[in-house]
């Protein structure tokens, strides 16, 4: 699924599953690449080594990607972690799925 004008809401977890990072972006594919290689080295994801895409989804709108990023950094960890066992029971690193 290639994105043109809307925008995604993510999860990438540490490989321990410790830590959590919600975030929202218009290029899905680009951003976990930066999460991975750690572009920005004082980042959150890089200190607590969030390199596994575990849930994503998709919206029509950035505006939409946003409102549902602000809606589940609200929720607790335990709200997070049931929203990744819905579509990722064994939380596997689902990048491949997702086009570049």
């Amino acid at each position: 699924m290639t994105m043109k004008k809307g925008g995604a809401v993510y999860i990438m977890s540490a490989p321990d599953k410790t830590a959590l990072y919600t975030g929202v972006t218009s290029n899905l594919p680009g951003r976990v690449w930066e999460h991975r290689n750690k572009v920005n080295p004082g980042s959150f994801t890089s200190k607590y080594n969030c390199v596994i895409l575990v849930y994503y989804c998709y919206f029509d709108t950035i505006e939409q990607a946003i409102d549902e990023e602000k809606r589940i950094k609200g929720g607790s960890r335990k709200k997070k972690i049931a929203l990744i066992e819905s579509i990722n029971k064994d939380w596997l690193d689902l990048s491949d799925m997702i086009e570049s």
